[in-house]
């Protein structure tokens, strides 16, 4: 189920670090972020839905893979975006 065009823009839109700003990491965890959440609502009322779970395994995954990378790349920037998210701290293998 993909995310709604228009939250995914306002999403975009807030943590951009640019102006037209859609591939950065920031943005890409974001949207992630907001996918997981809307598919965690689905699961709520949807128990039997392992489909929709398997997919939401692979994109917290897919997430955590990036959190790493901007952890590594600039340490300042992942605080400050797992702070406004509001996820837990990845800690590095």
């Amino acid at each position: 189920m993909p995310l709604d065009p228009t939250k995914k823009s306002e999403v975009i839109k807030e943590y951009a670090t640019s102006e037209g700003d859609t591939g950065s990491a920031e943005v890409q965890i974001a949207v992630m972020h907001a996918r997981i959440q809307q598919i965690t609502e689905h699961l709520k009322t949807n128990k039997k839905d392992f489909h929709s779970r398997q997919g939401l395994l692979k994109l917290v995954g897919k997430r955590r893979r990036l959190e790493g990378y901007l952890r590594n790349k600039d340490i300042e920037k992942y605080r400050e975006l797992i702070a406004r998210l509001g996820i837990r701290e990845v800690r590095p293998r």
